[in-house]
This record gives C-alpha cells, structure tokens and sequence, in this order.
C-alpha cells in the first residue's frame, strides 16, 4: 500500500469513513495522528485518528480506510 503525503490533510477538512459517514473535521495533524475538532465531536472531547487510516486525501475531505463506525472505535483521546 503507498504511503499517503499526510502534509494534504489541511484544518477543517471533512473525515469520512470508507462508507461515506461523516467521522469528524481535522484540527490539525498531531505527528502521526489527526486530531479531530471538538466541537464535531459527541462527547465534547478532542479525539485522533491513526493518519494510517487514512485512504485518500481528495478535495477538502480525508477519506478513510474503515468505515466510520469502525474509525470512531479506533479514535484515541486527547492526554
């Protein structure tokens, strides 16, 4: 698999699971991690994604390699 240019995922872009639902819209990218906005969120936390998830980057969205349900299962919350 190519190893995607994480420099692409800008701020408020779009996440969408590979099933078309709506994950959450970037912050910032945190190393190796997206971080999600809060105000996105359904618990009013900052969570991140793996960039790994990441399938491709098109547009003004970040299109991911699992689903939504499954990306809101692997979200990591904020130290």
């Amino acid at each position: 698999m190519a190893e995607h240019d994480h420099s692409a995922i800008k701020e408020h872009m779009n996440v969408i699971g590979a099933d078309g639902v709506h994950v959450g819209t970037v912050d910032h990218l945190d190393g190796e991690r997206i971080k999600l906005t809060r105000q996105d969120s359904v618990d009013g936390k900052h969570h991140y994604l793996p960039a790994g998830l990441v399938a491709a980057v098109e547009g003004d969205t970040v299109r991911l390699s699992a689903t939504g349900a499954n990306a809101v299962d692997l979200f990591e919350e904020a130290e």
